[in-house]
C-alpha cells in the first residue's frame, strides 16, 4: 500500500475519533474533569517527565501526535509553553476548543510527525501511548523529533510495549500484530481504544509494528543519547483499552502462565 493511501485512511480514522472522543461516551477522555482542572498525565507519563526534565515549568514543550490535546493542556497548566502537533485537522480543532474552555494557552499546529518544520526550538518533545504504531518510517520520526530539540533537550517517549502490541486477546491468548516492522498491516475494527462500543465513523487503519531494538537504534541513529529505557510490567490503566483485565490490586498486567510481561516502555533520550 502506498504512503498516500495509508495517510488518508489513518487521518480519516483520527478525524472520526476526534468527533467521538470526549463526548461523554468514554471515561478515557473526561472533558468535564479536564475543564475542572484534572491533570491527565498517567503514572508512567508523570514518572517519565520527572526523569526527563524534572519539571516542565518554564520549558518549551512539543507534544507530538497530541490528538485532542488533553496532555497538552495538562502540561501547560504545569507551567510549560506548549505546542501540540497532529496530522488530524479535526483533532486540532477540538483541542483548540478545549484549550479555550480550560482558559489555557496552547498553540496547536497541523504537522507530519516525520517532517516537522521546526529546528532547535524545544526543551522537551513529549510523545506518549499509541504513537509509533502509526509511523512507517521510525528513523524519520526520530530525526524529526531530534531536529525539534535544542541542544541538551530531551525526548520522552512512553508507548505500548511491542509485546502487548502483539496481543489480540488474553483469554485465549491470541496475537494479531508483529513484534517488529514487517510492513503495513491493515485493520478495520469498530470502536476505539477509549471505548470498544463507541460509534466511530471511519474504522479502516494502517499500522506498523516496531520492536524495542528498532526504537533504540532509531534514536541513536538520529544522534540522540539514550538516558534511560524502562519496561513496565504493570500500569494504572489498560494501554490497549480492552485487552487486559484489572487485577485485585487495581493494576493492569499482561500475564502468560502467571508470569508478567512488559506492557509499556519509557525512553528518555537527550540531544547533545
Amino acid at each position: 500500500m502506498d504512503k498516500g493511501t495509508a495517510r488518508r485512511l489513518n487521518r480519516a480514522h483520527w478525524d472520526a475519533l476526534a468527533s467521538a472522543h470526549g463526548e461523554g461516551q468514554d471515561s478515557y477522555y473526561d472533558t468535564e474533569a479536564l475543564v475542572a482542572g484534572a491533570d491527565t498525565l498517567r503514572e508512567a507519563e508523570q514518572a517519565g517527565v520527572r526523569e526527563a526534565v524534572g519539571a516542565v515549568a518554564g520549558l518549551d514543550v512539543l507534544h507530538l501526535q497530541c490528538h485532542i490535546g488533553f496532555d497538552s493542556i495538562s502540561l501547560a497548566r504545569r507551567g510549560a509553553r506548549v505546542v501540540g502537533a497532529d496530522f488530524s485537522p479535526a483533532s486540532l480543532e477540538k483541542a483548540r476548543a478545549l484549550a479555550r474552555r480550560c482558559e489555557v494557552d496552547v498553540e496547536f499546529v497541523e504537522a507530519d510527525a516525520t517532517k516537522l518544520q521546526v529546528h532547535n526550538r524545544f526543551d522537551l518533545v513529549y510523545a506518549t501511548i499509541g504513537v509509533i504504531n502509526w509511523i512507517e518510517d521510525l528513523r524519520a520520526w526520530m530525526r524529526s523529533a531530534a531536529s525539534a530539540l535544542r541542544g541538551g533537550g530531551r525526548l520522552l517517549l512512553v508507548d505500548i510495549h511491542p509485546l502487548l502490541g502483539m496481543v489480540a486477546s488474553t483469554d485465549p491468548l491470541r496475537f494479531d500484530f508483529p513484534y517488529a516492522n514487517d510492513g503495513p498491516r491493515a485493520f478495520d475494527e469498530p470502536g476505539s481504544y477509549a471505548n470498544a462500543d463507541l460509534d466511530v465513523a471511519a474504522t479502516a487503519t494502517i499500522e506498523y509494528g516496531h520492536s524495542l531494538a528498532e526504537v533504540v537504534n532509531a534514536a541513536l541513529e538520529a544522534g540522540l543519547r539514550i538516558q534511560r529505557l524502562d519496561e513496565h510490567l504493570e500500569a494504572d490503566f489498560d494501554p490497549r483499552g480492552s485487552v487486559l483485565a484489572r487485577e485485585a490490586d487495581g493494576r493492569y498486567r499482561l500475564r502468560v502462565d502467571g508470569e508478567a510481561l512488559p506492557i509499556l516502555f519509557t525512553l528518555v533520550a537527550a540531544k547533545p
